[in-house]
């Protein structure tokens, strides 16, 4: 039996497709990186699979195990906090295994916040690069940004609430006052926003407006404008 990698919503619950919760319910069990918020989930829709636990701490064995399991022709779903496994979290190592053992697994459509923000940014979304999230020390921004300094495309980026400030501080020194970006915040949420300007200006605005939720950033290419 397969692996599954089901993608979850990233704030409306009613965003989770039919075949997602067929899936969810068929499976002998599910993995989850937080088994708290997956548990609400499956709350909502009755669905009683057990719920298993695997993120980026879990050790090697847990992986193993789960590898071993899917061998045996256990049938198992994998699922994320919110969006789409795999992408900017620890599901990938789980498909490295898979491909490794020729164990067949099945990527399912569905939520995640890439295509969403490069839509609301306004920046021409028929090419783009996804980054992901940013690394922690300033000087690892510092060299991704510069990076970009001369990229044409936009660029798509996660970041937390708390250190959006910084990095567009880090942005606004980096590229000049011509530089465009937009702040996608709360994405399919009750709260969902949009800031859009050049990079100085939204600087400005989340100075004076802290920022929360779920911030998804994309900095426009070198010419864009918006």
């Amino acid at each position: 039996m397969p692996l599954y990698i089901c993608p979850t919503p990233i704030g409306n619950l009613k965003d989770i497709t039919l075949r997602v919760l067929e899936v969810l319910k068929s499976v002998d069990y599910i993995i989850a990186e937080d088994t708290r918020i997956t548990r609400n989930l499956l709350n909502k829709y009755e669905i009683k699979t057990p719920l298993k636990s695997f993120h980026s701490y879990s050790n090697k064995r847990v992986l193993e195990n789960i590898v071993e399991d899917l061998k045996f022709g256990r049938s198992i779903a994998l699922v994320s906090d919110a969006g789409t496994p795999c992408i900017s979290d620890p599901g990938y190592d789980l498909v490295k295994r898979c491909i490794e053992e020729d164990i067949h697994f099945e990527v399912l459509p569905g939520p995640n916040a890439v295509l969403p923000a490069i839509i609301l940014s306004g920046f021409p979304p028929d090419k783009f690069f996804f980054y992901g999230f940013l690394k922690r020390a300033e000087g690892k921004i510092k060299k991704t940004f510069e990076y970009f300094k001369e990229f044409e495309y936009p660029v798509v980026f996660y970041e937390s609430p708390y250190r959006l400030v910084k990095v567009l501080s880090i942005m606004n020194d980096i590229f000049d006052s011509n530089r465009y970006v937009s702040v996608v915040r709360e994405i399919s949420k009750i709260h969902e926003s949009v800031v859009r300007g050049s990079v100085k200006e939204v600087l400005e605005y989340f100075k004076a407006n802290p920022p929360k939720g779920e911030i998804v950033i994309v900095l426009g290419g070198r010419d864009m404008k918006i």
